[in-house]
């Protein structure tokens, strides 16, 4: 509780927006990667302590709002098969795809199952010999261990009924292509702390170099994301742009070695769709090798149609930043979260669902 009350302080949260405040000259954009952090600034309202000359962009930093609708179909096709168990994690099965979400499907009798963990699916799995049981393996760099532990526990026991619809995605190339839009307007970034404890920061070292943009890695806490931007409104101001680290209780440069090569043992680096942003070089992981055995797309051989997108929904202008979730004509009218028209509004960490709960 005493680190909780350190890191929400309301005075200290106070006396650190002053300091900002008094550091800022100009106006400024900057986007928070996590949709962790997004939730939290809405939250707390660190937001509105900050200058008028702040700009804060929320970005593509929810992994269920950035997996293309295409996966979802696919998705959705899987879960009909009267043979497929299929597990995911819970916000998952409200995300609509082209017709429908996986909740109608459990809705018609298929054998749908909210997991905790993908370990969790390999117990199905093992208890399920007669059927085949699918994981959606979704998420950033955060997840990408436990998924690949996933696989090498399956490969161990000979469970040849388990398989992963995988849509990993990786961060440091979105914030390539963020930077190389025509419309780009984010002057600098704070990186999700949580990616960066798996995979350090290293990696944002040349964007940062190369985009002349400073980069804070940044944890979660109100007085963690002041910090963050404190940090990186004074390279700004200074017109500096490196990679510094605000989250130094968990992050380091290096990252964490055990995470990565657990990874590299399993995926390889191939391009990725991305909702909204569309397909990005190497920014996602795939199955690679002897593992690809476990790849659910290629075992049951899933084609689907084009992707449908609702007229009204521009969940992927919000993923871009280049509009926020209030200025989505559809927003808390026909998209609520009872009733989403898209990603943003179901996540816990969506923009739009953050936009609904706490603005």
């Amino acid at each position: 509780m005493k680190f909780l009350e350190e890191y929400r302080d309301p005075e200290k949260a106070r006396s650190l927006a002053r300091q900002i405040e008094s550091v800022v000259t100009e106006e400024w954009r900057i986007m928070e990667i996590c949709g962790g952090q997004t939730h939290a600034i809405l939250e707390y309202g660190i937001d509105r302590l900050l200058p008028a000359s702040v700009d804060l962009i929320h970005g593509p930093g929810c992994p269920v709002c950035v997996t293309p609708i295409s996966k979802i179909d696919k998705a959705l096709k899987l879960a009909q098969r009267p043979e497929v168990i299929f597990c995911s994690f819970g916000d998952m099965l409200r995300v609509p795809g082209s017709e429908g979400d996986l909740r109608s499907i459990r809705s018609r009798g298929g054998d749908v199952r909210i997991v905790y963990s993908p370990l969790n699916a390999v117990e199905i799995a093992r208890e399920n010999p007669d059927h085949e049981v699918v994981f959606f393996a979704i998420g950033f760099e955060t997840t990408a261990p436990v998924n690949a532990q996933a696989i090498r526990r399956a490969e161990a026991e000979g469970l040849d009924n388990f398989s992963l619809l995988v849509s990993q995605v990786l961060v440091p190339p979105a914030i390539r292509a963020i930077k190389e839009a025509e419309d780009c307007r984010v002057d600098g970034f704070l990186a999700a702390g949580h990616v960066c404890t798996v995979m350090g920061y290293w990696q944002y070292e040349p964007l940062a170099e190369d985009y002349e943009t400073p980069i804070v890695v940044t944890g979660f806490e109100p007085f963690d994301l002041l910090q963050g931007l404190h940090i990186c409104l004074k390279q700004l101001e200074a017109g500096q742009a490196e990679v510094m680290n605000q989250y130094s209780r968990a992050v380091t440069r290096e990252g964490t070695k055990a995470a990565q090569e657990q990874i590299e043992k399993i995926f390889k680096v191939v391009n990725q769709q991305w909702r909204g942003l569309g397909e990005i070089p190497n920014s996602g992981l795939a199955l690679k090798g002897k593992y690809n055995k476990f790849n659910a797309e290629e075992k049951f051989e899933i084609t689907v149609e084009e992707a449908k997108i609702p007229d009204q929904c521009i969940c992927g202008q919000i993923l871009q930043g280049l509009v926020r979730p209030s200025e989505c004509p559809a927003f808390g009218r026909q998209c609520t979260p009872d009733s989403p028209l898209g990603a943003c509004m179901v996540s816990s960490e969506g923009a739009c669902a953050a936009y609904y709960r706490y603005s």
